[in-house]
């Protein structure tokens, strides 16, 4: 857990949560699928003028009707209460009513106009003889309001398929306009400036767009289960404000530096400046971005001024960018430390230390793994002092609150190299992973450095870490912050798990393949053009598929 005194934005109580409900009204037309939408009142509390699904507040009378409505043997309650609520809603939004006769047939426009979108809902439909059709909603999603909006709504979105013979008419009080749209008209018009939409509706839609027709959307919520569930977080990209789901790569970032969900995190990869994560995190990403290292190598800055600092991968020998590190840490640097010895990890880690004892200060020592045998030759490394798996580096200073510390434990992590190492900062948990995991692709296995079978042993060797010390963030050496990291280590196991199966069957079907022929069915799914450095990974699953076959153990 990180310490409340290293945040940058120390936490607060977010706005009280309502409970919401809308749905998404879908049909099939001659163009593909559509969904029905409308404008929202300009004068609303909550995203004026924005078009919108059709729906609202839960009331206490929805989970009071459910006498009313027609449930399937699987919804829940809470399911059949929300499904209450969005029929509710639709109909005193937009005269849409999705109710049934006792002969089974759904209400029309007459049925409609005997109803007041004024008066208690449940109740006039019953009194009309009608029973709501809240066996035909079910949950698409779940989104709850973001952490730093004054009005938050924790909101699920149903579907459901629209009843023929009706037609919508808003109540030209809180919605306007009900317009039948395709998902991607609805973006593309957003995009153009001319169809106002807010983050969960758009992201709603990006995902309804894969939809052929509105069976295809029924059959895929079918299972009860939402599709997804977010609570999105916001950022600064090029100066303006964007937001990110928890499967988006920015999410955890935004997690670690705005607890609280304030859009104040820059998300521009820069190698001008350090980026300051926490009080005693600060990262710098060396200019050297490429099909390999994404944005560029990151390098870290542990510790504050009290206690001086520790450099992690101080990446390439790049004057400018190692001269920016030394100045960050405003030239207290104790150590410099490389996850393992690759081109882009530890090069600069001599001129790093030659810069420290320059400018009259101790030398600070280089620790790691030597290179092993199998390293290529690019990747020849000697540290000063070999560091040892459980290896504690501590650093100690005074603060006005007493005595500080920053312990980097090591933890030896061979698989994507050798002489791979990962760093835990024990006080606020927090994993340095260098290579092994990365944020945004999955890290090369090159054999005979690399090796699959230590590379899985070692991720299980993090997991049972981060469970040990509560670690939820992962600070990778390419790409941003990670998040809820052990559900990220299991997914990043059972990809590796998955892609090795791919490999089994390729070799099972093609025994006199090629590692080429191999590579075309196992990474199918992958660009051709990646092919020629999946080989490399490839190859590391087949040493270890070979390795477990009878007689080999």
């Amino acid at each position: 857990m990180i310490r409340p005194s290293q945040l940058l934005h120390p936490p607060r109580t977010p706005a009280a949560i309502r409970d919401a409900a809308t749905v998404l009204l879908l049909r099939d037309s001659p163009e593909g699928l559509q969904v029905l939408m409308t404008r929202r009142s300009d004068h609303a509390s909550f995203a004026p003028g924005a078009y919108v699904f059709p729906g609202g507040g839960i009331d206490a009378l929805d989970a009071q009707s459910h006498a009313v409505a027609a449930r399937r043997p699987t919804q829940s309650d809470l399911h059949l209460t929300q499904a209450i609520a969005a029929i509710r809603e639709s109909f005193e939004e937009l005269g849409i009513l999705l109710a049934r006769h006792a002969d089974g047939r759904m209400a029309d426009d007459q049925d409609i106009a005997r109803l007041s979108r004024h008066a208690p809902f449940a109740a006039q439909c019953a009194a009309q003889g009608l029973t709501l059709a809240a066996d035909t909603v079910y949950v698409l999603a779940h989104w709850t309001g973001a952490r730093e909006l004054s009005k938050r709504f924790a909101v699920p979105f149903l579907v459901a398929r629209m009843p023929e013979g009706q037609t919508p008419v808003a109540d030209e009080q809180e919605q306007f306009e009900p317009v039948w749209v395709s998902p991607q008209q609805a973006l593309e018009r957003h995009a153009a400036g001319q169809f106002f939409m807010i983050f969960p509706t758009i992201r709603t839609l990006e995902r309804l767009a894969r939809f052929a027709n509105a069976d295809a959307v029924l059959a895929a919520v079918a299972h009860e289960q939402p599709l997804w569930v977010s609570c999105p977080r916001g950022g600064l990209l090029a100066g303006k404000e964007v937001h990110y789901m928890e499967d988006e790569h920015p999410f955890g970032e935004l997690a670690l530096v705005c607890p609280n969900g304030e859009a104040l995190h820059p998300l521009d990869w820069q190698s001008a400046s350090p980026v300051p994560l926490l009080r005693n995190v600060q990262r710098l990403t060396a200019p050297n971005p490429g099909f390999m290292t994404g944005p560029g190598t990151n390098s870290y800055l542990v510790g504050e001024p009290s206690t001086g600092y520790i450099a992690i991968d101080p990446g390439p020998a790049d004057h400018e960018h190692l001269d920016k590190l030394w100045r960050a840490a405003g030239g207290d640097i104790r150590a410099i430390v490389c996850t393992h010895s690759h081109p882009d990890h530890s090069p600069g880690a001599a001129p790093l230390q030659a810069l420290c004892t320059q400018a009259g200060r101790a030398t600070p020592p280089i620790l790691g793994l030597p290179s092993a045998p199998t390293a290529r030759a690019a990747s020849a490394f000697s540290p000063d002092e070999v560091l040892q798996h459980g290896q504690r580096l501590t650093l100690t200073g005074q603060s006005p609150a007493g005595e500080v510390h920053h312990t980097l434990q090591v933890v030896h992590t061979p698989g994507h190299a050798a002489n791979h190492l990962c760093f835990l900062l024990e006080e606020d948990g927090l994993l340095f992973s260098g290579d092994h995991i990365l944020n945004g692709s999955t890290t090369v296995i090159d054999p005979p450095d690399g090796n699959m079978a230590d590379y899985l042993d070692s991720l299980d060797r993090l997991d049972a870490l981060c469970g040990q010390y509560e670690v939820d963030f992962i600070l990778p050496a390419h790409g941003y912050v990670l998040h809820s990291a052990r559900a990220a280590i299991a997914q990043l196991k059972a990809h590796r798990l998955a892609r090795e199966a791919k490999v089994l069957a390729a070799m099972q079907a093609l025994p006199e393949g090629t590692v080429q022929d191999w590579a075309a069915h196992a990474y199918a799914d992958v660009p051709p053009r990646l092919w020629p450095v999946a080989q490399r990974s490839l190859l590391a699953h087949v040493e270890r598929i070979q390795s477990m076959e009878p007689g080999n153990d």
